[in-house]
C-alpha cells in the first residue's frame, strides 16, 4: 500500500509498542541521558514514532503494550513465555519514560490487563475495518500477519518492510488467512509455544500449499513421509492448543479501556504538549529534538498582531486555497523532444531545476536524471543513468548536458530550485557553472519561517496541501535502500517531476509574501541567496589538512589519555570503567565519600560536567576524569576523523555548510565540523595547526572585534558603550572602570575579568544568579555589579526592558537587516521558559545582526577578490571569521583590503573593526 495515494476511508494507525521496546533496545547503542540514564530505547521508539506519525497522517491511533501479569493464553498453556528471560535492567528503567512520551507525543496509550498487544491490535482492528477503516499496523512481529486484508496493512519501520496480502504471501509462501496454520507447524520459540520438531518454514509454506490448510495437512499425516511426517503425527494431540495459543483474538472486551467502546472517538491522535515535551528532551539529553522542537512550538495567543504578521506565528497556517491542478509529467526519451522542452526553457520566465543522483555527498553526486517545470501541473523528467535490467533506452548524459549547457549556463535565463547549492555542485561535477538561479524555496521558507522545517515535502503539506512521493517510498531505507538508478523510470518521472513542479507552485505562495516585507526581501535577496551560491563555491575549494600533522596528535593524545586512566585507577584504588557514569558514581560517592552535589530524578548521585567541574576544583580524581573525557573526545572526533575526511582526488576536506539550520541565521558546519572545533585548550587549539596552506600560499584570518557588543553599542544607543568604541578603548577595561569607579589605567586584571563576564553575559541575557556562578561570587554581589552597570549603562538597561516586551507582543524579534527571529515561548511558555525566551530576545537581534554581517562580509570580499582576479581562495567561515588561502604574492592586498571591506559593509553607530593574521596554519594564523 502507497501510504500517499490518497483514499476516502479514514486510517487507523496502530503500533506493536511491545514489540519496539526489544528491537529498539537492542538495536541502539547504550544511549545515556546527561544523568547517566539509559535511553536508548527510549530514543529508538520516538523515532519511530515521529516518522509514523510523518508518513501516516491518520485520524485515530493507539501505541499498544503489554500489560504485567498473566494473560487468558497463560490459563491454556501454563508454560505460555515461560523461557523467556528477565527484561534486562536497562530496559525495564525505560518503560515509565517510554509511556510518558509517547502519550506527550499524542498518541493514545493503551494497555490492557489479562489481554497480550497482539490481541488488543487485533481487535482494535478489527473493530476499525467494521466501522470503516483503513488500518496500518505498525510491528515487528510475524504473528500479525494473519490480520492483513484488503483494508489492514502491516508496516516494520526498523526495516522498511510493508505487507499488504500479496506481501505476506510473496514473504511467507501462504497468504494471510493461512499464517496461523503456518506458525502452528513452526511454532514460535519466543513465546515458548511447541510446533512440528523439524519443521521449517519452507516445509510448513510446502504442506499447506499441497493439503490446502493446516486441517488438510492433519488429515493427510498418515501418509506424509521421512522423518518431518514422523514428527507431525507425534505433534497431532498438540496442534489444536498451538493454533488457539498463535491465534490473535480479535472479539476482546475493551469498554473499561476505551471509552465509547466499540466506537474510536477516544482514539483520536491529540497534539503533542511542547511544553511538558521540551521538559521530556531536556531530561533526557535528546538536544536534537529539543531544537526542532523549540523550532516548531505551536503557541495560540489571543494577543493582537502588527499590520503585516501574521495573528499565529508558531501554528502551521493552512495551506494556501488554490483551483485543483491536472497533473502531466513527461519522461524524455528522445531528441526531438528534449530540444523541444529546451526551447520552452528559453522562453520560460522561470525554471523550477532538479537533479536526480547516485549520492547525497554534494562534491561526489553523479546524476541520474534531470526534471524542469515552467507552469504548475507540467513537468519533464530527461532519465540518463537508470541501470536496471529492462530499464527503457535512455538519452547520453553527456550529450543532453551538451545541449542544455547553454541554458544552464545562461544568467539571462532565470531559474529556481529547492536548496539550490547541492545542484550548484552536481552540475559543477559534471563541468558546468549553472547561472542565473534567483530562487530558491528552502531559502524563502527559511527567511519566513525559520523555525519551521524547510523540506520540500513539508512546504507543500504547508502551503498546498499536498505532500509529494517521498524518496523513501522510491528507494527505501538503511540496508535495503536501493541507488536511485534502480528506480522504475516511470516512477522517478512521478518523483522527479513532482519535485520541480511543487516546487514551483510553492514559490508561487512563498514568493509575494517575501516581496510584501522590504526587510524579508532584502534579507533574502542581498544576503542569503548570494551567500548561498558563495558557500557552493568555498565547500568546492576545501581546505588542506596535514595527515601526518594529526596523526602526531593522535598518538600523544592517546598517550595522555592512557596515563590519565591509569593515574584515575591508582586515585581509585582499583580499576574502573572512566566512560561509566554508574562506576563513577560508585567510586566517586560510594568509595571515596566525595559531596554528593546534586541528585538525579531517580534519587541517584549524579556525575555530569557540572558536578565534576565543581567536584575538581577541591578532589584530583574528578579532574581527571574530566581530562580523560574531553581528549578521548578530541582524539576520536577530530586527531582521528579528520584525515579520513579527506578527499582523494582533491587532497583537500570538503565541509558542508547549512544554510538554513539556525533561527539566527548563523551558519553551521558538519562532515566535518569545523565550527566546533574546542579552542579553550591547548590540545583542542593544536588541531588547527593541521589546516595548513600548500607551497607558495598562507593563511590568512579574518576576524570580526567583539562584533556583538559594537551592536549592542549601537542597537541600544547607550552613549558611554559608543564612547568607548568611538575612542577605541578597551571596552572591557572600559566598563570596569565605570563599575569600579577607577580610572582605566587603575583596572585591575582580576577587575578586567569581571567586567569582560558581565559584557558578554549581558548579552546573553544572563542575570545575577548566572553571573554569581560564572565569577565564583556570591549573588548579592553579583546583583551589585549589574545595578551598578546598569547605572553607568542605562540605555542598556532600556534596550533590554523594551525588546522583551516588543518579543512579547509581536512573537518575534528583528535583526538590524530585517530577519524575523521566532521566539515560540515568548508568549506561551511557563515561567523558565519564558524566561529562556526572553533572555534569547535580548540576544537574538545582536547573534543575528552579527551573522548578517558576516555574511554581508563574505559576499563583498568575494566580489572584491572576482573584479581585481585575485587567486586567493576563502575556504573557511567559522561564527564571526573568514579564513583564505592566500598566494604570498597576494599577501599585502589580502591584509589591507579584506580588513577594510568587512568594516564597510554596513554603517552602525560604532565602527566596526576586523583584525587580520598570517601564518603557515589556521593556528599560527587565528
Amino acid at each position: 500500500m502507497d501510504e500517499h495515494t490518497p483514499s476516502a476511508a479514514p486510517l487507523l494507525l496502530l503500533v506493536d509498542g511491545s514489540s519496539y521496546l526489544y528491537r529498539a533496545y537492542h538495536a541502539l547503542p547504550d544511549l545515556r541521558g546527561p544523568e547517566g540514564q539509559p535511553t536508548g530505547a527510549v530514543h529508538g521508539l520516538i523515532a519511530m514514532l515521529k516518522r509514523l506519525r510523518d508518513q501516516f497522517p491518520a485520524e485515530h491511533a493507539a501505541c499498544v503494550f503489554d500489560a504485567k501479569g498473566p494473560t487468558f493464553r497463560d490459563e491454556w498453556y501454563p508454560e505460555y513465555k515461560a523461557q523467556r528471560a528477565p527484561m534486562p535492567e536497562d530496559l525495564a528503567a525505560q518503560i515509565g519514560p517510554i509511556h510518558e512520551v509517547v502519550k506527550l507525543l499524542g498518541w493514545p496509550v493503551l494497555e490492557v490487563p489479562g489481554i497480550e498487544a497482539d490481541d488488543v491490535i487485533g481487535t482494535l482492528a478489527r473493530v476499525a475495518r467494521e466501522s470503516g477503516h483503513r488500518v496500518v499496523i505498525s510491528t515487528g512481529d510475524k504473528d500479525l500477519a494473519q490480520l492483513v486484508n484488503e483494508d489492514v496493512t502491516l508496516i516494520n519501520t526498523m526495516s522498511n518492510e510493508s505487507l499488504d496480502v500479496d506481501g505476506v504471501k510473496a514473504k511467507f509462501g501462504v497468504p494471510p488467512e493461512r499464517i496461523v496454520d503456518y506458525l502452528t507447524l513452526i511454532g514460535d520459540a519466543v513465546d515458548n509455544v511447541p510446533g512440528v520438531d523439524k519443521v521449517g518454514p519452507k516445509t510448513a509454506a510446502k504442506w499447506i500449499a499441497e493439503h490446502g490448510s493446516l486441517d488438510g495437512v492433519i488429515a493427510a499425516a498418515e501418509t506424509i513421509k521421512g522423518v518431518a511426517g514422523e514428527n507431525l503425527r507425534k505433534a497431532l494431540d498438540w496442534l489444536p492448543l498451538g493454533r488457539r495459543l498463535i491465534t490473535v483474538v480479535t472479539d476482546c472486551d475493551l469498554s473499561a479501556h476505551v471509552p465509547m467502546w466499540p466506537r474510536l472517538d477516544a482514539l483520536a491522535m491529540r497534539e503533542i504538549d511542547t511544553a511538558a515535551l521540551l521538559d521530556f528532551y531536556t531530561r533526557n539529553g535528546f538536544k536534537t529534538w529539543k531544537r526542532e522542537l523549540e523550532s516548531r512550538a505551536a503557541v495560540t495567543s489571543p494577543a493582537a498582531s502588527p499590520p503585516g504578521a501574521t495573528s499565529d506565528l508558531f501554528a502551521d497556517p493552512p495551506p494556501a486555497p488554490s483551483a485543483p491542478v491536472d497533473r502531466h509529467y513527461e519522461t524524455v526519451l528522445d531528441w526531438a523532444r528534449l530540444d523541444a522542452w529546451i526551447t520552452r526553457l528559453k522562453q520560460a520566465p522561470l525554471v523550477a531545476l532538479d537533479t536526480e543522483t547516485d549520492s547525497l555527498e554534494a562534491m561526489r553526486a553523479r546524476i541520474v536524471g534531470i526534471s524542469f517545470a515552467v507552469q504548475p501541473g507540467e513537468a519533464a523528467y530527461v532519465p540518463t543513468g537508470h541501470t536496471y535490467a529492462d530499464a527503457p533506452a535512455q538519452l547520453p548524459l553527456d550529450e543532453v548536458l551538451a545541449r542544455l549547457k547553454p541554458w544552464l549556463e545562461d544568467a539571462r535565463c532565470k531559474k529556481l530550485g529547492q536548496h539550490v547549492k547541492y545542484d550548484l555542485h552536481v552540475f559543477a561535477n559534471h563541468g558546468i557553472t549553472v547561472r542565473g538561479y534567483v530562487h530558491d524555496t528552502m531559502l524563502q521558507s527559511y527567511v519566513l519561517e525559520a523555525h519551521r522545517p524547510h523540506n520540500l515535502g513539508s512546504l507543500g503539506d504547508r502551503h498546498l496541501g499536498r505532500r509529494g512521493i517521498e524518496y523513501e517510498d522510491l528507494c527505501g531505507k538503511g540496508a535495503h535502500q536501493i541507488p536511485f538508478a534502480q528506480v522504475d523510470v516511470q516512477r522517478a518521472t512521478e518523483y522527479s517531476g513532482e519535485d520541480s513542479e511543487m516546487c514551483l507552485q510553492v514559490h508561487e505562495v512563498l514568493w509575494p509574501q517575501i516581496e510584501a516585507a522590504p526587510g524579508l526581501r532584502y534579507v533574502y535577496e542581498s544576503i542569503e541567496m548570494p551567500t548561498s551560491a558563495l558557500l557552493a563555491r568555498i565547500e568546492r575549494n576545501g581546505v588542506m589538512v596535514d595527515a601526518q600533522v594529526l596523526e602526531r596528535q593522535s598518538q600523544e593524545l592517546a598517550q595522555r589519555i592512557l596515563t590519565l586512566e591509569t593515574e584515575a585507577h591508582e586515585l581509585a584504588g582499583q580499576p574502573f570503567n572512566l566512560g561509566s557514569p554508574k562506576q563513577i558514581g560508585e567510586i566517586l560517592f560510594g568509595k571515596l565519600g566525595l559531596p554528593v552535589v546534586k541528585k538525579t530524578a531517580s534519587g541517584a548521585a549524579s556525575t555530569d560536567e557540572e558536578v565534576l567541574e565543581k567536584l575538581a576544583a577541591d578532589y584530583p580524581l574528578p579532574a581527571r576524569i574530566l581530562e580523560h573525557r574531553s581528549l578521548s573526545k578530541l582524539k576520536g572526533t577530530y586527531t582521528d576523523k579528520l584525515p579520513l575526511m579527506v578527499n582523494p582526488h582533491t587532497g583537500r576536506i570538503h565541509t558542508n555548510y547549512a544554510q538554513a539550520v539556525a533561527v539566527t541565521g548563523r551558519l553551521s558546519s558538519n562532515d566535518p565540523n569545523l565550527q566546533n572545533i574546542p579552542i579553550r585548550t591547548p590540545e583542542g587549539r593544536r588541531i588547527r595547526e593541521a589546516f595548513v596552506a600548500p607551497p607558495g600560499r598562507v593563511i590568512v584570518s579574518a576576524d570580526y572585534s567583539q562584533i556583538e557588543l559594537r551592536i549592542m553599542a549601537h542597537i541600544s544607543g547607550d552613549a558611554t558603550l559608543r564612547r568607548a568604541f568611538a575612542e577605541g578603548m578597551d571596552v572591557h577595561r572600559a566598563t570596569a572602570a565605570e563599575i569600579f569607579g577607577v580610572g582605566p589605567a587603575e583596572v585591575s586584571s582580576e577587575q578586567r575579568r569581571y567586567a569582560k563576564t558581565i559584557n558578554f553575559g549581558l548579552i546573553y541575557g544572563m542575570g545575577a544568579f548566572g553571573l554569581a556562578a560564572s565569577l565564583g561570587i556570591e549573588q548579592k554581589a553579583a546583583k551589585d555589579y549589574i545595578d551598578r552597570y546598569f547605572q553607568r549603562y542605562p540605555d542598556v538597561k532600556r534596550y533590554m526592558d523594551t525588546t522583551k516586551a516588543r518579543a512579547a507582543e509581536l512573537g518575534y524579534v528583528e535583526t538590524l537587516f530585517g530577519r524575523r527571529i521566532v521566539l515560540p515561548e515568548i508568549r506561551g511558555g511557563n515561567g523558565p521558559r519564558r524566561s529562556a525566551a526572553e533572555r534569547q530576545a535580548i540576544n537574538a537581534p545582536m547573534q543575528g545582526t552579527a551573522a548578517d554581517l558576516i555574511k554581508l562580509a563574505m559576499i563583498a570580499v568575494q566580489a572584491a577578490l572576482d573584479e581585481h582576479h585575485r587567486e586567493t581562495l576563502m575556504v573557511m567561515q567559522v561564527h564571526d571569521e573568514l579564513v583564505f588561502e592566500v598566494p604570498e604574492a597576494e599577501l599585502d592586498w589580502v591584509k589591507a583590503e579584506v580588513p577594510r571591506i568587512m568594516a564597510s559593509v554596513a554603517e552602525l553607530s560604532v565602527p566596526l573593526v576586523a583584525e587580520v593574521g598570517v601564518g603557515p596554519n589556521w593556528d599560527q594564523a587565528h
